[in-house]
């Protein structure tokens, strides 16, 4: 019998057509997009769901890109960004020029931010932020007479971005090999090395570790140390007690600004405001984006201690020549102003905290019934497990195998939308859905992995 083609489907497939011919997607396989085209074209969002051109409704595991925080569709923010934009859509913050929204937002954020961290530099996201970061903190040693503070110190499996000195930043090679050639000066140590940083030389990481990299490159040429709070694209890893205070105490002995990577982390993602918050650890800079106005409309921002600012004030004498055309984008300033008040309002730092509770037991669930699943670990709203032959053991599954790529594409089947870290060999799946996900739909996301665990179990 041969089926009757729907208008709707010969729309979709012309959607598809189109994708391929005219759209280059980021982080994407190019031979596998101009083979199969997208795998999915969505039309709709609502909570922590998005609804595709078919129908087919899906869990947003992910937020999207770790930044839907408040959840999708909130037509408050429509609603703030349309008034702004009638009022004034756009004005450059240039030689001095400023408006209200970005006035006002400088202000909430320095409520929110940890210590004397109250002044913002605006950028159009994530890695603008941390490019900002390095060339500040650049900048002010030259200003100090210290031109040879040059090296940013980051940590292995760390993501700091895709513009140059932050793909330099990131220790993932994947992304510094798409590049070619890096930019000079950026330094990757073990993380979490405490014993390290606290001064053990016996420890055999101590050459991979900060202290060891400082050492060795000595003080005097480090500008910076930069990590995140908690790993995101790295796999959700959390550092242990103490060694966020062990960084930033090591920072002050060698007298280098230490800078905070909170595009993920920050409003609300780790159950804190900000990622820092979880150790009352206070940055000399904090680079912020995505949850800022939970992706409705795009903003960074680089945070800098007033300090900072008032000694760049004293020792300048010329223009600082560094901007960016959006820099405070008055509409973007309005939606996370609205954004920050429904995070507030709404508690959803408490709650991202509270379903911490339930990510956990959700994934403890999962390690009593597949014996694949381990090393289960979670920070608010952020989680993630890994897969294992043999967890007993610590065996791995041969990269052949693509455990996690396969269990998610199984959760893609069931309408969830995860993501695997494949780096290094490792299988972690993680999981960081919006922050107002409650306890009911936390236990629908994980009788999906399981679901998903057991048919990649049969596959094997």
């Amino acid at each position: 019998m041969i089926k009757n083609i729907t208008q709707e489907e010969i729309n979709i497939d012309h959607l598809r057509e189109l994708d391929k011919k005219y759209f280059l997607h980021p982080t994407t396989s190019i031979k596998q997009h101009q083979a199969n085209g997208p795998s999915v074209i969505f039309t709709e969002g609502k909570g922590i769901y998005l609804k595709d051109v078919k129908g087919d409704t899906y869990i947003d595991g992910l937020s999207s890109l770790w930044n839907v925080n408040i959840g999708h569709g909130r037509e408050e923010i429509v609603d703030v960004i349309s008034e702004q934009m009638k009022k004034l859509a756009y004005s450059s913050t240039f030689q001095n020029f400023s408006h209200e929204p970005v006035i006002q937002l400088s202000e909430k954020i320095a409520s929110l931010t940890p210590g004397d961290l109250n002044v913002s530099f605006y950028t159009s996201g994530g890695s603008e932020s941390n490019e900002t970061a390095f060339k500040l903190v650049r900048h002010y040693w030259k200003l100090k007479g210290k031109e040879k503070r040059t090296k940013i110190i980051a940590l292995e499996r760390g993501y700091h971005g895709i513009t140059m000195g932050a793909t330099s930043a990131t220790g993932i090679t994947p992304f510094q090999n798409m590049a070619t050639a890096n930019a000079p000066d950026f330094f990757h140590a073990k993380p979490f090395q405490l014993n390290c940083e606290l001064g053990d030389k016996v420890d055999a990481n101590y050459p991979r570790s900060i202290r060891g990299i400082i050492e060795k490159e000595g003080s005097e040429t480090v500008a910076a140390v930069i990590l995140e709070p908690v790993q995101g694209a790295g796999g959700i890893n959390i550092p242990p007690d103490g060694y966020l205070q062990a960084v930033r105490k090591l920072c002050d002995e060698y007298g280098i600004l230490m800078i905070a990577d909170e595009v993920i982390c920050g409003f609300g993602r780790t159950g804190k405001m900000f990622g820092v918050d979880n150790w009352n650890v206070v940055p000399d800079v904090m680079s912020v984006a995505k949850g800022i106005t939970s992706a409705y409309i795009q903003l960074g921002a680089v945070i800098i201690t007033e300090r900072l600012r008032d000694e760049l004030a004293e020792i300048s004498t010329d223009v600082l020549f560094h901007g960016f055309t959006y820099s405070g984008h008055p509409s973007a300033c309005a939606a996370a102003l609205k954004n920050i008040e429904i995070i507030e309002t709404e508690n959803l730092v408490a709650n991202a905290k509270n379903m911490e509770d339930e990510l956990l037991k959700g994934f403890q669930y999962l390690e009593e019934k597949h014996s694949i699943v381990t090393k289960t670990r979670a920070k608010g709203l952020m989680g993630a497990f890994e897969l294992f032959v043999d967890r007993d053991s610590g065996t791995p599954f041969d990269p052949s195998a693509l455990a996690a790529p396969k269990v998610i594409q199984e959760c893609f089947k069931r309408k969830l939308i995860a993501r695997p870290v494949v780096f290094e060999g490792s299988n972690i799946i993680t999981i960081a859905p919006p922050l107002i996900a409650n306890k009911q739909e936390i236990e629908k996301i994980i009788v999906i992995l399981s679901d998903s665990i057991t048919a990649f179990e049969k596959q094997i």
